[in-house]
């Protein structure tokens, strides 16, 4: 594949100095950059500098949260015919030869459809996300932590830092705008995998992020994430494994995600009732595939949940809530 330019969809939500500082740091080596601001108000002054720096600006109002952001930038950059589009969300840092060798990798590929995504070390943890090998019908996970070269194939890939070439998205489509936050890349990579599109980590290029608020108990560890983001990590868990059932043996593990979640918030967590009761209603509704806003399906257990007053929610609106 041979590809002659790239695009990056910088998410932001109420950013801090520190998120803006990733921002520039992108800005300086990326030659397209559409900066989607999630944020429930604009920051006119924000904005307007960040288009003096230029970058192309969109003011989303987190409409369709962080998959309709991805899709509200890649819409610009495939207008402007970039080949391949990264995802970034506002807490990723990356360094300056970031671009560089993730490029290099896309540009080995005999493809231009093809999903890549760097190694992802996660700083609480202290380790990397494994890959995930498709092929049999149920995926034993790999790690490749002490791996500093090479393409791995897996089934799906962190979004943060990921390049999708542009035919990809054109065969695979937008991302699921009704899952809102949580499993929307985990989806579009099994999506991908499903479609024969391959997707790869590249073992050359490392992340380092956080998710969440992760503290360790011994094995255990709890990502600390409030009670609406629970709802949709049980919710999406349950509905994407179920997609693809058919190809790949993973949907029976929702049960046991679903059990880990409520077994940290009950050990270590606090606000357990409203968590647990989100965790609860969050994997019926996948099982049923009951999608859509939280505060739409499930009016009061939202309020109950957020603290939020049930008669200030508007019917269809998407919840004000941060990306972490």
């Amino acid at each position: 594949m041979s590809a002659n330019s790239f695009g990056l969809i910088f998410v932001l939500y109420h950013p801090s100095e520190e998120f803006l500082h990733n921002l520039r740091k992108a800005l300086a080596v990326c030659p397209n950059v559409v900066a989607v601001d999630n944020s429930s108000e604009a920051d006119v002054t924000l904005h307007d500098t960040l288009r003096r720096d230029g970058a192309t600006v969109i003011f989303n109002r987190n409409r369709g949260g962080l998959a309709g952001a991805y899709n509200r930038g890649a819409e610009i950059l495939l207008a402007k015919d970039c080949d391949v589009i990264f995802l970034l969300d506002q807490d990723s840092d990356i360094d300056a030869s970031f671009f560089e060798k993730m490029m290099q990798a896309c540009s080995e590929l005999d493809t231009d459809t093809f999903l890549v995504g760097p190694k992802i070390h996660e700083i609480n943890l202290g380790k990397c996300m494994p890959v995930f090998p498709p092929g049999p019908r149920f995926p034993k996970p790999k790690r490749i932590d002490h791996e500093t070269e090479g393409l791995f194939p897996t089934l799906f890939i962190i979004s943060s830092g990921s390049a999708i070439s542009a035919q990809a998205y054109r065969k695979l489509g937008a991302f699921r705008e009704d899952y809102f936050i949580e499993y929307i890349d985990i989806e579009y990579g099994l999506r991908a995998s499903s479609h024969d599109v391959p997707v790869y980590m590249n073992a050359a290029v490392t992340m380092r992020q956080t998710t969440g608020h992760i503290v360790r108990h011994g094995k255990l560890f709890t990502t600390h994430h409030p009670a609406w983001r629970r709802y949709y990590g049980a919710r999406n868990a349950v509905h994407a494994l179920a997609l693809y059932k058919s190809k790949w043996g993973l949907h029976w593990l929702t049960g046991l995600l679903a059990f880990h979640q409520a077994l940290c918030v009950l050990l270590f967590e606090p606000q357990k009732l409203r968590k647990i009761t989100a965790i609860l209603f969050g994997y019926l509704d996948g099982l049923f595939g009951r999608l859509g806003p939280f505060e739409s399906r499930h009016p009061r257990i939202f309020s109950f949940c957020t603290g939020a007053a049930p008669e200030k929610l508007a019917p269809d609106s998407a919840p004000t809530i941060t990306v972490e």
